[in-house]
């Protein structure tokens, strides 16, 4: 059996990989990356690195030739881009006859009206026109995600939030990678809908829980889009960032990520990794 990974030299795909090579042979793995040269960590280890570009479908066939079980990492970059980008890579597996497609989707990914949706709903949509056996890993949260706002606090800043009392199941991006290797390496995942989720929590929460790691308070400061935008900008956060910034916290006030799941407990045996555990991990990678 061969499996593949896209995007391995990404944060999450270069976890997914490394999680990989603690129980499968090297030799069983490949890896599709557009800079072949960045994964030579991995061609070293015996691990074949392959190149596919997203942008070029015909490198895509070619480097999932041959392959059983197909982890196609979500790309990044806007809405239209992703879009051609994930049925670029769908095409290419079906006609690579690729025979089990894993695909790192979005919380709720089919019903969700949250900006980031229509990307993973059509490769989610791709997958299924196909036929091919597949696995719909729709992740919540990467709790990583907030390291700017945790550094800001470790500066003195208050936790800056506009999405009122929403719920997010923020894990390590680590969980993520380890269910996406349960699913590559396991049986009975064809087919399958998981919904990734930590515990459910607020802002509040979430402030409250660093503050206990920290051991201070960390005071939160509730605003509208407006002011969110104003004091991100302020905090010297990229313009064109700001427009996404505030979609999430949108989304997030919505309900877009309040999607309570067990489905860490059914592929790894244990829940996400608590979230104190997890911002100790953060907070020492980055102070």
């Amino acid at each position: 059996m061969k499996i593949l990974v896209t995007g391995a030299t990404g944060k999450l795909g270069t976890k997914v990989v490394e999680t990989l090579l603690k129980t499968v042979p090297a030799s069983q793995l490949a890896v599709s990356v557009r800079n072949p040269e960045k994964a030579e960590g991995f061609r070293a280890r015996g691990v074949e690195v392959r190149q596919g570009d997203f942008d070029q479908p015909e490198t895509l066939t070619t480097a999932f030739a041959g392959i059983d079980r197909l982890l196609i990492i979500s790309a990044d970059g806007d809405n239209e881009t992703r879009i051609r980008q994930h049925t670029n890579a769908v095409a290419a597996a079906q006609q690579a006859q690729v025979k089990f497609i894993a695909y790192t989707s979005l919380a709720n990914a089919s019903e969700t009206t949250m900006f980031l949706a229509p990307p993973h709903q059509a490769a989610e949509e791709a997958i299924l026109k196909t036929g091919i056996p597949y696995s719909f890993l729709r992740n919540n949260w990467y709790l990583e995600n907030e390291t700017s706002s945790i550094q800001g606090v470790l500066a003195g800043a208050p936790w800056v939030t506009s999405a009122g009392s929403g719920k997010v199941g923020w894990a390590l991006q680590q969980d993520y990678a380890e269910a996406a290797a349960a699913v590559l390496t396991g049986n009975g995942h064809e087919n399958t809908v998981y919904e990734l989720s930590g515990k459910l929590m607020t802002q509040e929460e979430l402030a409250a829980a660093i503050g206990t790691v920290l051991g201070k308070e960390v005071p939160v400061q509730q605003v509208d889009d407006d002011t969110y935008i104003e004091i991100m900008k302020g905090a010297g956060v990229p313009e064109f960032i700001l427009p996404f910034l505030v979609e999430i916290q949108k989304g997030i006030r919505n309900g877009a990520l309040e999607i309570e799941s067990n489905d860490f407990e059914k592929l790894l045996g244990r829940p996400a990794t608590p979230i104190s555990e997890g911002l100790k991990q953060i907070i020492s990678s980055i102070s």
